[in-house]
């Protein structure tokens, strides 16, 4: 019975995970530049914040859940501005010196905050995960705190295992890119983080 609440965890985790947002353009920018650690540390950011709108959509913490969806444009501004600011500063970003950076002065804690920040920024994201829950039919029975920690157990296996397997694929092919490559990388990356910030602001203008 576990398992299976595990498995069902691990699909939630995947299914969030693997579509290309702009955690994903972060992710993939930050492992051809800063190498796999810091790619995987960025998804892992996104993925921890993920797991808290698993578990607040698991549990029904309605009153959080209620907070988050009523402040949810101030959320989405803060949120958009950050993206351009993350846009312009990869799209000016000297890629050389990411390159040639030795690992231990890789900032792997802004790395892990920063796509934190961008992910949880966007508390709409709760009814994501409460439409998952429902399309496999997690929502049709009320479920005991051991079960629901299975689930929220496998979204956390779910997410990390697709972000680990993002920045492996992308580092396998990193030293293969000329450095001078890696200037329009960090140029188109930026460009189009910078894009997903301004449509995240200019789309609260059409909200009702």
């Amino acid at each position: 019975m576990g398992l299976d609440y595990l498995l069902k965890g691990i699909i939630i985790g995947l299914s969030v995970s693997i579509p290309l947002g702009p955690i994903g353009i972060i992710a993939i920018q930050r492992t051809l530049t800063k190498g796999k650690i810091s790619g995987f540390v960025s998804g892992l950011g996104a993925g921890f914040a993920d797991t808290i709108y698993a578990v607040l959509a698991g549990f029904g913490i309605t009153i959080i859940v209620d907070f988050l969806v009523e402040h949810h444009i101030l959320f989405q501004a803060i949120g958009g501005i950050f993206l351009l600011y993350l846009g312009i500063r990869t799209f000016y970003k000297n890629p050389i010196k990411q390159f040639r950076q030795p690992k231990g002065k890789s900032n792997l804690i802004g790395d892990f905050l920063s796509t934190f920040f961008l992910t949880i920024s966007n508390p709409l994201a709760i009814f994501l995960f409460i439409g998952v829950f429902a399309a496999i039919g997690l929502m049709d029975t009320n479920f005991d705190n051991l079960t629901l920690s299975y689930i929220i157990l496998g979204v956390m296996i779910g997410t990390s295992t697709w972000w680990f397997v993002l920045s492996t694929l992308i580092n396998i092919f990193r030293h293969k890119i000329r450095l001078r490559s890696l200037n329009w990388i960090n140029k188109i990356s930026g460009i189009v983080i910078f894009i997903f910030g301004l449509f995240a602001i200019l789309s609260l203008f059409f909200t009702e």
